[in-house]
């Protein structure tokens, strides 16, 4: 697949990837919604006429609203015909932009001249426990060795309902908490999501990080979990990669012992080779270290599994709601 704007294979932004996101510009304060390509963002806003499908052509607004929630309360059909569109119009064989000199112009705004925002108004969030490696090693910070994983852990996928309030997009600022320590020692509410079809509720994929202070929960998590170790500030990145961009990453899922209950069974593959890793640079420095690489494939539970966990009691998700994996440990953690 050929884009008539010019990258180079190393670029994280091709025609294949388009990550969507909410931005702004000195010029133009409003947010509005752009999807990255190459070095720059397409803005939708200026490109919304050109969604003429059967899926879109009657909801061209909600390339025109503030964030992302329109967009995502549509069908998986209308995301793919979102999709296929964008690609057509970047696409070296349709002169439809390309060809526009007014029209190009004010569709593409450079990246670093951007301002970026969160990408959806998110109405709730949980954050979910899902990497048998980082449960087994906070089990021992907080435990023992013997008792590291708890006895429901392999049983169904354990989480939390976290602040939304404090979800804040990645760049911001989080400041070290105060609290108490330890001194030294889219569905409607009643109706569960079925995990054959769980996948048709999930838009995209953001990278987050809930800030944790690991001194204050150890003392208060028990016996109803974190609070104040993790209700100081949540960021994840400007740029949500839809399903679709991940279908060529897919991978076998983890293998799980012993086998989870008929509502968590499912047999297609609904897990990712992405590979991660965190770098800490001290402020004031150019030097950064490596502290962490890992791979999202090493997630015990899948992200269709803990939608439909998160739903099998009735509780309603909505658009917008951002569902968390955990943290990602793995066996080429160092």
């Amino acid at each position: 697949m050929k884009c008539f704007l010019k990258y180079t294979k190393f670029c994280d932004f091709p025609i294949e990837n388009l990550p969507y996101g909410v931005f702004s510009t000195a010029q133009k304060t409003t947010p509005r919604i752009g999807v990255a390509i190459a070095d720059s963002i397409l803005d939708l806003s200026e490109v919304s006429h050109l969604f003429t499908g059967p899926e879109l052509g009657n909801h061209q607004h909600v390339f025109k609203e503030e964030t992302l929630n329109g967009l995502m309360a549509l069908t998986p059909k209308a995301w793919k015909e979102a999709r296929d569109t964008i690609q057509s119009i970047l696409s070296t064989d349709n002169p439809v932009l390309q060809n526009n000199k007014e029209l190009k112009s004010r569709a593409f705004v450079t990246q670093s001249d951007a301002t970026m925002h969160l990408p959806a108004k998110i109405g709730d969030y949980t954050d979910f426990y899902s990497s048998i490696h980082h449960a087994t090693n906070v089990g021992i910070m907080f435990r023992s060795k013997e008792n590291a994983l708890m006895p429901n852990w392999k049983h169904m996928p354990v989480g939390y309902h976290g602040r939304a309030s404090s979800v804040v997009i990645s760049g911001t600022s989080i400041h070290r908490p105060n609290g108490q320590t330890l001194l030294m020692e889219g569905n409607k509410i009643g109706e569960p999501i079925k995990i054959e079809n769980a996948q048709d509720h999930i838009f995209g994929y953001v990278i987050m990080n809930d800030w944790s202070a690991r001194d204050i929960q150890k003392w208060e998590y028990v016996p109803l979990g974190p609070f104040l170790a993790k209700n100081l500030g949540t960021t994840i990145s400007p740029w949500v990669v839809t399903t679709f961009a991940l279908e060529p990453f897919k991978t076998n899922n983890y293998p799980q012992d012993p086998q989870p209950l008929h509502y968590l069974k499912h047999s297609d593959n609904f897990n990712f080779d992405i590979n991660l890793q965190v770098d800490l640079a001290p402020k004031g420095t150019n030097v950064s270290t490596t502290v962490c690489r890992s791979n999202y494939k090493y997630l015990y539970w899948t992200s269709k599994q803990q939608l439909a966990h998160h739903t099998i009691t009735g509780c309603n998700v909505n658009p917008g709601d951002l569902i968390a994996s955990g943290t990602i440990s793995g066996e080429v953690n160092f």
